[in-house]
């Protein structure tokens, strides 16, 4: 489905480069005079209505993701009910010849089951926006902005790296460039801990974010979450790891999506955003991290009794005693650099893609399944909140224009936790005349941010998705903003102050 929306979408593009814009979003305003943003905004809505509907559309959609553990809870009641429903009447849920399996299903349970996951939420809120925008402009207005004004690219790109960092090759290397840093911790839970949370984020910087967070989740999910850490712990790494993973991807011009949709437009090299932005990333997380590592520190002797149980648990077919060959390391490490290198043309990775499953195929004993699941469901995510995140500019935009540098800082942060922050600084991005410090200001704001919600920053649906068996009833949305608050206070102290 990812790989027919970014084709469909090329094509419409493409072909519809000359066709006239239907004039939705508004790309200018008749703005009025005013030095209150919450007048140029009303008069925003009075020239556009539909803003305003758009809008509450997206924000019932942010509420929702936070509503997903509840709803979880919800189904798991329901199904507990049905269960002593049928043991009152005397049956089993085996279904017997005459009856259907749905005799045996909660509808209930199955609905809030569908809307507790957080990787739909998004893409189920598509619904009403397309009706909204169908009643009030017309099918053609929603057609044009679905297929041709939304760039699917990223969606595509993240289901495409989350696919090949987790195969069996990357994830052994990976592993064993990590294990010689933990080693010299004595291979102890807390060394790996600390190696995966520092090392990986900043390995962003060079692979990308998304296949980061991918090796770095399903590694601290077998060296860390499968020791069975306490709650607290547990969302306080999680924290930490989105927020790591936002900011570890500013070494380079080219790995985190907030530095490269605003890199070319505004004259950004790797030697720009390494004196500017990356020497200051990689103290911020040696400080997060450590100050987590002491709050915790006696939290890591309850997980060493587990250690020797850990190391035979296999991690989705990982855990193979055959190494792999290193040509087949090579070649993956071939297929990862190259999707990477050329992560604006659907064409190029999709097609390298579909020869890395047939190597993958034709090496089989060498390899595990890929998953696909999980990076589908990562791409609906993303590809629903890029249709969202696009009608917002009507009230981003002026909002960060309004704003002096450290204003403009902490707008971008708290934006973050409501939008993706690669769109704040797209928007950030069409203000004309943006000085340079109000340009460091807010892409500074926005990447130490992306670690409060999932919808923070790209990667983060990723980690959720890989995480998230670990959590009672899901992650709860409340605590993942808990834990990551000590770290992004800790990274925008870092951007600020250096």
């Amino acid at each position: 489905m990812l790989v027919l929306l970014a084709g469909f979408n090329e094509i419409a593009v493409a072909a519809g480069a000359d066709t006239a814009d239907t004039g939705f979003p508004l790309v200018a305003y008749d703005e009025v005079e005013s030095d209150r943003i919450g007048a140029i905004l009303m008069h925003r809505i009075a020239q556009e209505p539909l803003n305003l509907v758009v809008t509450l559309i997206f924000c019932a959609a942010v509420v929702h993701t936070f509503l997903t553990g509840k709803f979880r809870r919800l189904a798991h009641r329901y199904e507990e009910q049905r269960k002593e429903q049928i043991k009152r009447e005397g049956r089993t849920t085996a279904c017997k010849p005459h009856e259907g399996a749905g005799d045996e299903v909660s509808l209930k349970a199955t609905l809030f089951h569908f809307l507790g996951e957080v990787e739909v939420v998004f893409g189920l809120w598509v619904i009403p926006l397309m009706i909204a925008l169908t009643l009030s402009k017309g099918w053609d207005t929603m057609l044009h902005y679905i297929t041709a004004k939304v760039n699917y690219t990223e969606p595509v790109f993240v289901f495409v790296i989350m696919a090949i960092a987790a195969s069996r090759p990357i994830l052994q290397f990976a592993e064993n460039a990590l294990k010689n840093v933990a080693l010299l911790g004595g291979g102890k839970p807390e060394a790996w801990w600390f190696a995966i949370l520092v090392l990986a984020p900043i390995l962003g910087s060079f692979i990308t974010e998304p296949a980061a967070m991918t090796i770095a989740a399903l590694l601290l999910a077998k060296k860390f979450y499968r020791l069975r850490p306490s709650p607290r712990f547990c969302y306080g790494t999680l924290g930490l790891l989105f927020v790591n993973i936002s900011v570890g991807g500013t070494l380079t011009h080219f790995a985190a999506p907030p530095v490269l949709i605003v890199a070319r437009l505004w004259d950004w090299d790797t030697a720009f955003m390494m004196t500017h932005f990356g020497w200051k990333a990689v103290v911020g997380i040696l400080v997060s991290t450590g100050g987590y590592f002491l709050i915790f520190r006696n939290a890591f002797k309850g997980l060493q009794q587990d250690k020797e149980q850990e190391t035979k648990l296999p991690l989705h077919g990982h855990d193979r005693n055959r190494p792999v060959p290193i040509w087949v390391t090579v070649t993956h490490i071939g297929f990862l650099v190259w999707t990477v290198f050329n992560a604006h043309y659907p064409a190029l990775f999709l097609g390298s893609f579909l020869m890395f499953l047939g190597f993958v195929r034709a090496t089989g004993h060498h390899q595990t399944a890929i998953e696909l699941k999980l990076p589908i469901l990562v791409g609906f995510f993303l590809a629903g909140l890029v249709i969202h995140g696009g009608l917002q500019g009507w009230w981003i935009k002026p909002v960060l224009s309004y704003l002096d540098q450290w204003q403009l800082m902490i707008s971008a942060m708290v934006l973050t936790a409501f939008s993706d922050n690669a769109a704040i600084t797209y928007l950030a991005a069409q203000v004309p005349d943006l000085g340079a410090s109000l340009r460091y200001a807010v892409v500074a704001g926005a990447v130490s941010g992306g670690g409060l919600t999932l919808i923070a920053n790209a990667p983060n649906p990723a980690g959720q998705a890989i995480l998230s068996c670990y959590f009672d009833s899901g992650i709860s949305l409340l605590y993942l903003l808990l834990g990551a608050l000590f770290p992004t206070l800790i990274l925008a102290a870092c951007f600020a102050l250096f």
